[in-house]
């Protein structure tokens, strides 16, 4: 080994598989360690403690190294001063360049700990005015100095509580077949918790809450006070609005789930009403809108932010085109959220999971369980997946959060 450092690492290790998945990364990067100390926890629900050397061919494979394992809680035990470097052009990251997660980081600066602002993962740490804060690639410009070492960082990764392994049925993460009502009544409690601390909930939605019949159920939810920020693209609000319009979703009628004669102009006929009004809150203020989702985020007072695809019709005015404005939309709307439940949409759902911290409870609904679990496997670890009917699901949450939807089923 020609460098080295050495790190250390705490936590359930052996029956979470941390420890394992520590020694591929290492092993995985061309790396090589030797394990310098070992305490193992007594107790099943006491931590062990790992202190090991790794090493690498060179300077820059082991400070790649470091960063991987550190996004597992394995961080440098002589953590030093970060190696900051200036960016000399826009939208480019100095070589280096320290790559993000999205769970709760530090700097060390002059001697103390600084916490990261705004953690998310897949950007670069900007240090300005003795603060650390996450910054996007788009966003640099040159001149700004960015942190491009492993030392003098500090990750700190969930607690993974310890587990008894042994047979069951229906053990998946992802299984369909778990008591539906006990899953409604946890995500209502998780959002019940969030407004209790006076922070937001967050939704992301798909077309298929239209679709699906279950929007009458999400405006009596954001009447409630249970949606206070929607992030969508243009069919959910297009299809919300059709629905207002013609009764229809994609030409379909929802009260008798059959198409109508000219119903696959509805979508288009609803795009093109809205931007004759200038945009949605203009069309509810003139009158033009009077139901809906969308109606009742304008009504309500509530932020929604639209972001569109290559595939969009119209689209609708307040559509952000531009996904990059967009994502600086959505990101501005992320301040004093405090859970967040995607529903039917894959896309936006890893869109919005890739700017979240991983201290933001994360439930995902679909009626396709490769959704639920791409987020996980996007790096959204704190992601819990419910497989089953998102009309149903949205449904039965209204009934649990809402007195006057409960009342009128």
């Amino acid at each position: 080994m020609q460098v080295s450092e050495t790190v250390e690492i705490t936590g359930h290790l052996m029956d979470s598989g941390l420890l394992s998945r520590v020694l591929d990364d290492i092993r995985g990067y061309g790396g090589e360690y030797t394990l310098d100390k070992f305490d193992l926890g007594y107790d099943k629900d006491d931590p062990s403690t790992v202190r090991m050397t790794v090493g690498a061919d060179d300077e820059e494979s082991l400070q790649r190294l470091l960063m991987r394992i550190q996004t597992k809680g394995a961080n440098l035990v002589d953590p030093g001063t970060p190696e900051i470097a200036e960016v000399s052009q826009d939208g480019v990251f100095p070589d280096g360049f320290y790559s993000t997660t999205n769970l709760p980081t530090s700097v060390r600066l002059d001697g103390h700990w600084v916490t990261v602002q705004n953690p998310e993962m897949d950007c670069g740490l900007l240090v300005e005015d003795g603060r650390v804060r996450t910054i996007p690639m788009s966003e640099v410009k040159a001149g700004m100095r960015i942190i491009s070492s492993a030392q003098g960082v500090k990750v700190t990764p969930p607690i993974v509580a310890s587990t008894e392994e042994g047979f069951g049925f229906m053990e998946s993460d992802v299984s369909s077949e778990k008591p539906q009502r006990v899953l409604v009544q946890q995500v209502a409690d998780g959002m019940r918790e969030a407004k209790a601390n006076g922070l937001k909930v967050l939704w992301v939605g798909g077309p298929g809450i239209v679709h699906t019949g279950a929007a009458p159920a999400m405006v009596a939810l954001v009447e409630a006070g249970f949606v206070d920020v929607l992030f969508a693209g243009n069919a959910l609000a297009t299809h919300d609005i059709e629905s207002s319009l013609y009764g229809t979703s994609l030409g379909v009628d929802l009260a008798r789930g059959r198409g109508v004669e000219h119903g696959h102009e509805h979508h288009i006929r609803a795009i093109n009403t809205i931007r004759k009004a200038g945009s949605i809150a203009a069309a509810v203020e003139q009158g033009v809108l009077t139901s809906g989702v969308m109606h009742a985020l304008v009504k309500k007072g509530n932020k929604f932010v639209l972001v569109g695809s290559v595939r969009d019709d119209g689209p609708l005015p307040d559509v952000y085109t531009d996904v990059l404005e967009g994502q600086r939309a959505m990101r501005n709307e992320l301040a004093g959220v405090g859970y967040c439940l995607m529903a039917a949409t894959m896309l936006h759902s890893v869109a919005t999971g890739n700017i979240l911290p991983s201290s933001i409870p994360l439930t995902c609904v679909d009626i396709n369980p490769a959704t639920v679990t791409k987020l996980a496997d996007r790096g959204s670890t704190q992601a819990r997946g419910i497989v089953t009917d998102v009309g149903l699901f949205v449904e039965h949450l209204a009934r649990e959060l809402s007195p006057t939807y409960a009342d009128l089923k």
